[in-house]
């Protein structure tokens, strides 16, 4: 063979057996998280160009990938109803009958006159997590509540505040239903004192939004909320006073008592710390009975109107006007005080006369 040829040859087979080490060394390697260059030492000085990272600048594009990302929180919501469902579950394992001593754990947990007396005043918020085994309608219903007034609930007062009114309602609720029972005895079990409470607050917020819902899951249903607050209300005053107070068990268990209190307990906090804390203007809100319940008011005897001489807006007034609407475009009408409102509307009167 030449001598040219040889060298020629031999410098290609070198070239291709360094070339397939390097190879293999970058396949046993993560790519992207290490530099690789491939050299060949020698005296031809053929040097390979370098392979540069790229994965690492591809994860960095991703938010959820870098160590500054911060994860959405599991809202409060949702955590009530997993330790509802769980202790649901809880429950039927330990009340099942191969499981020793079951029935006397879960009996630590309702709510009973008799467990007061003797100092088990956890009873007094454990009685939420405990449901009836017997049918699954208790703990779907408080599921289902929990969904449908929490999702829209939890959003206008925070976690903080949901929860605290959840746990307030039930045990306001516990302890009315003590109060009524504590002669007669009893058993009181359900979170349905709390899901009352919740239910008011959303009530009294949204007091003639339309909303749907079906009546033992069957029957379609739509009315207003508040309209559904006074059923609630005359049901439960029913059942207290001709059930409880008689020393009678209502029918399926209904706790009168305890959903009056729990419907205490929402309207407590919207009176005392959701409206008082600027948060709406719910303080000024007051019950209103349905249309059809109020008296008819009799119509105004027609006045003919006195001619008045027209007056021109001040120019004082005028600048305030135009500070007014300025600070409308600005920040809102929401920012308005109750002066300012009422310059507006003593200038629309004037301009309506003139």
């Amino acid at each position: 063979m030449p001598p040219a040829l040889s060298f020629h040859f031999s410098a290609l087979l070198a070239i291709s057996q360094r070339t397939q080490r390097h190879s293999i060394r970058l396949s046993r390697k993560r790519t992207g998280l290490c530099d690789f260059v491939t050299k060949i030492d020698g005296d031809d000085g053929l040097v390979f160009p370098t392979v540069w990272p790229t994965l690492r600048k591809m994860l960095a594009d991703r938010s959820y990938m870098r160590g500054d990302y911060q994860r959405r929180r599991t809202s409060a919501l949702v955590w009530i109803i997993a330790v509802t469902v769980a202790a649901f579950v809880i429950e039927l394992v330990v009340g099942s009958p191969w499981f020793v001593h079951g029935e006397a754990l879960l009996s630590e947990l309702p709510l009973t006159i008799p467990a007061l007396r003797e100092g088990h005043v956890w009873t007094l918020l454990t009685h939420g997590l405990i449901h009836s085994t017997s049918t699954p309608f208790h703990i779907l219903f408080t599921v289902l509540s929990l969904i449908f007034i929490g999702r829209e609930l939890e959003p206008l007062l925070g976690a903080k505040r949901f929860v605290g009114l959840y746990v307030g309602a039930l045990l306001l609720g516990a302890l009315t239903w003590s109060a009524v029972h504590w002669i007669h005895g009893g058993v009181l079990i359900g979170a349905t004192a709390g899901i009352f409470g919740l239910f008011v607050v959303l009530a009294l917020l949204h007091p003639y939004q339309e909303i749907n819902f079906l009546v033992m899951f069957l029957i379609p249903v739509r009315t207003k909320p508040i309209y559904l607050v006074y059923g609630l209300l005359a049901l439960d005053v029913f059942g207290l006073l001709f059930y409880e107070f008689r020393g009678s068990s209502p029918p399926f268990g209904y706790a009168a008592s305890a959903h009056l209190g729990g419907m205490l307990a929402g309207w407590l906090y919207l009176k005392l710390f959701h409206a008082s804390h600027g948060m709406d203007r719910a303080a000024s809100f007051s019950l209103q009975l349905p249309a059809w319940l109020k008296r008819r008011e009799k119509k105004a005897t027609f006045e003919i109107p006195v001619a008045t001489k027209p007056t021109k807006p001040s120019p004082n007034l005028r600048a305030e006007v135009d500070r007014i609407l300025d600070k409308i475009n600005s920040e809102g009408f929401g920012s308005l005080t109750e002066q300012e409102k009422r310059v507006l509307d003593d200038a629309k009167d004037m301009l309506s006369r003139s």
